[in-house]
């Protein structure tokens, strides 16, 4: 093993979602908020068990000397992650339990079907019948055949059949709760001003009667399970398939994916859990965990909203761009100057709004663009399908490999081809990250391109939850280069292009931040000033890492927010000690890529979609773009120091992990970020 200096990425990764549990704990957010954070929680350890763990367990498996040079050992760094996550386990339970005392004070109640009034019970009776029945078919345990029907991260019950005076044999079953289809959650007609919420999953056990009415069991008791499948995708090679098509396959066998993690109700009679363990064909080492009564907390992210605003955030609708605000057209907008969207500050809409016009507008060619992860019912796909029937040529590359997201990708390929369009799949050895636009139209005698560049998904459902920049712009040097990135697309042969002014991977990108640093090295050993400030998601080439490193040693003033993953450790004597790290989480989720160099005074700013990781820089399609006006420059300045004086979400991420908030100082005035940006944007809109 060699001398690890770094933290462990999936360490890292489970500190990053302990400040998400944070949220859930914190008494300044509002109650309900705290609920969904618990949701959002539950919803990324499951990812986190999919891929991670999952990776590690195959590397575990199958390795059966490990390298001399691999800094850690899968076996140590997974029995590691299991006892982290049994000790945010049992703090998540703790908050949980704080959470449902907190809402009886404002007269909201959860309740079980053992707590059920008569009026209520008759309701639940009423419900079950006309929504839930239809959907529901029991499988007898002793019948099963294979283990591969039971889905990934569905809810099931395991139903235990009795007979009070044994006159009959025990007999179980399993009942999936169809969460996917029917709200977790059932509200109950209100009593005096009290509104009752019963968990489906309750509302099943109620009725587990009148499910196994065909039976003379008198006794029923349910007790929840969840399995966490292997999310990996082992794509067939097969040439004469198309991509599509081992896609597809490729999806089905994800439903058969080894297990990673199963939980299943502590109250569970041992006889019960042995033969589930039997014939599922799961063990200890498929990381079995006792849990509560309930599993799939994700659930949690769509909390009802039962008409009490006081407890949710307060709106933050987003605001008019002032280059764009009663602009009557968005290409002509671009001609004036660059202009840079701040989502969710600034609306989403000025995209969809900029795609439909190039859908209508005579003198437009051609319109092409990256998807990655769309929204389910997507208006930026229905304009690009509305330009092809105004007869426009429109290209898309839709990333098939978007993982999670490959079923939905799938289908809007699909439905974009029946309407005309372009769609291109893949390149090879490569996933396209990248997030671009490009419209080209005829002016005269020349064609004009105009081009958008983004940090974030095309996808107006997130856009309003998610922090990102979207660059507009019609400057050559940049344009040029955008329709250059999608030549690469088109061909069938792989090469590289030369980029000047754009930062893509493969091809630029890690070289560009390795020369950008040693710029700033080279100054501070001069005596100059020098200094860098990265916005990430994450932080985990070992090469970046150790050039950041160098950096600080040379004197040069690094800050960094990093959202997510942060595998270097801030704040050592002789390593580090000139590198700060902080780490946001609040109401949006951070998600732009933001660089700023010092280079002697003449900053440089970019933004891009590549974050910091191996796979980003030499895996993938990314794509960074300087930012050249200085209006832009000064606006992303503002909103990075705001982010930097954060002392009401801001953590300080550090060797121990132990994500502290920072708090104002005496005397000093609290500063929350993404409410201050909220109002700088608003004073933007407003001045004058």
């Amino acid at each position: 093993m060699k001398k690890v200096q770094n933290i462990n990425r999936e360490i890292s990764w489970l500190s990053f979602n302990e400040r998400v549990l944070q949220e859930a704990a914190d008494e300044r957010v509002p109650l309900i908020e705290r609920l969904r954070f618990l949701g959002i929680y539950s919803n990324n350890l499951d990812e986190f068990y999919r891929v991670r763990v999952a990776t590690l367990r195959r590397i575990s498996d199958f390795s059966e000397d490990i390298p001399e040079d691999m800094p850690y050992d899968p076996a140590k760094i997974l029995k590691k992650i299991n006892d982290i996550e049994q000790k945010q386990q049992e703090k998540f339970s703790s908050i949980y339990q704080e959470l449902l005392a907190e809402l009886e004070t404002h007269n909201i109640f959860l309740v079980n079907e053992k707590e059920l009034t008569p009026e209520q019970g008759e309701f639940v009776t009423r419900f079950f019948e006309e929504n839930v029945r239809p959907n529901l078919f029991p499988i007898m345990i002793k019948n099963f055949k294979r283990s591969s029907f039971l889905r990934d991260r569905a809810i099931y019950l395991a139903v235990h059949l009795q007979k009070i005076d044994k006159s009959l044999r025990d007999d179980s079953a399993l009942i999936r709760v169809p969460a996917a289809s029917i709200s977790r959650f059932v509200l109950l007609p209100r009593a005096n001003d009290r509104q009752f919420i019963i968990l489906l999953d309750d509302v099943i056990r109620y009725n587990l009667a009148s499910i196994f009415s065909i039976f003379n069991y008198d006794k029923f008791e349910a007790y929840s399970i969840k399995l966490t499948r292997d999310a990996e995708l082992d794509i067939d090679n097969d040439v004469s398939k198309s991509f599509m098509e081992r896609m597809t396959e490729s999806l089905k066998q994800r439903r058969q994916g080894r297990p990673v993690r199963f939980i299943y109700d502590e109250a569970m009679p041992k006889s019960l859990m042995k033969m589930l363990a039997e014939r599922l064909k799961i063990s200890e080492k498929d990381n079995m965990h006792h849990g509560g009564r309930y599993h799939n907390f994700k659930d949690f992210m769509t909390f009802p909203n039962v008409e009490k605003a006081h407890l949710e955030y307060p709106p933050m609708p987003p605001l008019p761009h002032s280059s764009l605000a009663g602009a009557k057209s968005m290409l002509a907008a671009m001609q004036q100057k660059d202009i840079m969207l701040h989502f969710p500050y600034q609306s989403f809409h000025y995209i969809v709004d900029l795609l439909r016009e190039a859908s209508i507008d005579p003198r437009v060619r051609s319109i092409k663009m990256t998807l990655y992860r769309v929204a389910k019912n997507s208006k930026v796909i229905n304009a690009l399908i509305n330009a092809a029937r105004n007869g426009k040529k429109v290209t898309v590359f839709l990333e098939l490999q978007a993982r999670f997201d490959e079923k939905a990708n799938i289908y809007w390929s699909e439905k974009m081809q029946e309407e005309g369009v372009e769609i291109i799949h893949g390149v090879p050895g490569l996933k396209v990250h990248s997030k671009l636009i490009l419209i080209k139209r005829k002016e005269g005698k020349k064609t004009m391109l105009y081009a958008n560049i983004g940090t974030g998904n095309f996808n107006e459902e997130t856009a309003g939850i998610y922090g990102d920049d979207s660059l507009l712009t019609c400057n050559p040097h940049i344009t040029e280069e955008v329709d250059k990135v999608f030549s690469l697309f088109e061909k069938t042969w792989y090469a590289p292009v030369n980029f000047r002014h754009l930062i893509v991977s493969p091809f630029r990108t890690r070289n560009f931040v390795v020369q950008q640093i040693e710029r700033e090295i080279k100054n501070a050993r001069a005596g100059q000033p020098a200094a860098i400030f990265l916005k990430l998601n994450s932080l985990v080439d070992e090469a970046i890492v150790k050039k950041l490193y160098a950096a600080s040693k040379a004197g040069v003033k690094c800050r960094l927010i990093v959202r997510g993953i942060c595998v270097l450790i801030p704040g050592k004597p002789g390593l580090s000690e000139n590198i700060e790290v902080i780490s946001i989480v609040d109401r949006f989720l951070e998600h732009s890529r933001v660089f700023v160099f010092h280079n002697d005074g003449d900053e440089k700013y970019y933004i891009s979609s590549a974050d910091m990781m191996t796979r980003n820089l030499d895996h993938r399609i990314e794509v960074g773009c300087p930012v050249l006006d200085p209006d832009i420059q000064q606006e992303l300045r503002n909103m990075l120091e705001l982010q930097w004086k954060d002392n009401v979400k801001a953590r300080i991420v550090d060797g121990r992990q132990q994500n502290h908030y920072r708090v104002p100082a005496p005397g000093e005035i609290p500063v929350r970020s993404q409410e201050a940006i909220y109002q700088y944007f608003w004073q933007l809109l407003n001045k004058g």
